[in-house]
């Protein structure tokens, strides 16, 4: 046991110093280009496209966005864009000119970056969807909707001002990333590997794989996040439970040293990082992103959390989604202020089952969750009986728990 012990210490210690080695492996990079490194930062950082209009759209609408309630704690909406358009993305359908938010996480930074919270919104959750500004120029009226309806008729800005009506939760900074940039950094990376219960044969996901471990390289690993009848129980949580685990799993390679430490490999992956993202203005160059990536190097992958919200289904729809209350509440009160919460684990979501409201006959894939029961099993932030640093000294009461997983689980945990 001691030993054991030991040898685990040993490693987070030595995991800390590769995530500390970033900034130096961006100058080892720059140096590593000889007169050609301001070159290189600059086409980095040219890579990013700002999303000015956005940021004047909600400009525009200031004075109803939330405000923040803790300094230092961020909120940023990674939106995963299901765009037709651009370099290598029609071959997934044909480009109508429009797209919608395939993937949305509402990521959350503690005030003293010694936690990471990654919230799922369900693509089919039924909210409501304020009069935007359309691509064309034109404006929409008021509509209640599915969520990904937002990004369609009025991108980034409409998208960021509904997720602030149905969290109450300030929006700091936002992110889209599209198909090929989602593929780009799975190869930047040299691939992730899963572990599959089965074989997937999936036509319209264009995915063939084996049982058992399997690497996935971009083309591939963009089929098994995005596939959703081959797998599973077919439903969108359980696409987002695999979503979130081979994110928690991509988050470990990437911070890994043979990513980090290598110039070699680490400018493919700043490149693919930095080439498909269109930002708000104050975190669209290389620098912010810098800042960004500094201020959560040093969270143990034990503290970087993927979850999603409680949800159920659309009381009208079974093929629609709708908030479970009140514990979508608590989840946003928690990140509101600021407060830790724990995911459950791995056994635990695993053998969830769904539950049926005896009164309207909804079918659930959230049961028990968002209790705060400490006899729950759950993985609390940090370790077992260690204190929590994010929680103020006032907070007595137990973490409410949710859906997820850590980025410390390994791919076949």
């Amino acid at each position: 046991m001691g030993a054991s012990a030991g040898g685990s210490g040993l490693a987070r210690r030595r995991r800390r110093r590769w995530i500390r080695g970033v900034g130096l492996a961006v100058v080892v990079l720059l140096l590593a280009a000889g007169g050609a490194g301001w070159a290189v930062y600059a086409k980095l950082d040219g890579n990013i496209t700002p999303d000015e209009e956005a940021a004047a759209e909600l400009a525009r609408y200031e004075r109803e966005r939330p405000t923040s309630l803790v300094a230092g704690a961020q909120n940023i909406l990674v939106i995963g864009s299901d765009s037709r358009s651009g370099n290598g993305n029609r071959r997934y359908g044909r480009d109508s000119g429009t797209a919608r938010s395939d993937t949305t996480i509402l990521l959350h930074l503690s005030a003293g970056r010694r936690s990471a919270t990654a919230v799922s919104l369900p693509r089919d959750l039924m909210v409501d969807v304020p009069g935007c500004r359309r691509r064309d120029g034109g404006r929409t009226e008021p509509m209640f909707a599915m969520f990904n309806y937002a990004f369609q008729v009025g991108g980034s800005a409409c998208t960021v001002r509904t997720v602030e009506r149905l969290t109450n939760i300030r929006v700091d900074h936002y992110v889209v990333l599209d198909f090929h940039g989602f593929k780009d950094m799975v190869d930047a990376v040299d691939g992730v590997e899963v572990c599959l219960a089965e074989p997937i044969h999936d036509k319209a996901a264009k995915l063939r794989l084996p049982a058992g471990r399997v690497k996935l390289d971009g083309e591939q690993a963009l089929g098994y996040v995005r596939a959703r009848k081959s797998l599973g129980n077919g439903s969108d949580t359980d696409r987002m439970d695999r979503q979130q685990r081979f994110l928690g799993a991509l988050v470990n390679k990437v911070r890994g040293n043979d990513v980090l430490l290598n110039p070699v490999r680490l400018y493919p992956v700043l490149d693919a990082a930095t080439s498909s993202l269109t930002t708000d203005p104050g975190l669209a160059s290389l620098r912010a992103l810098y800042e960004l990536a500094r201020g959560v190097r040093d969270i143990p992958t034990e503290r970087v959390q993927f979850l999603t919200v409680p949800r159920e289904s659309y009381v009208y729809n079974a093929n629609r989604d709708q908030l479970v209350e009140p514990e979508a509440e608590k989840l946003f009160e928690r990140l509101r202020m600021d407060k830790p919460v724990a995911v459950t684990a791995a056994g635990a979501r695993n053998s969830a089952t769904k539950s049926r409201n005896s009164t309207a006959g909804i079918e659930s894939d959230y049961s028990g969750y968002g209790t705060g029961d400490p006899a729950a099993v759950t993985r609390e932030p940090g370790k077992t009986g260690e204190k929590d640093l994010d929680a103020p000294a006032s907070d007595a009461s137990p973490a409410p728990t949710f859906r997820g997983n850590t980025a410390a689980e390994g791919p076949c945990e």
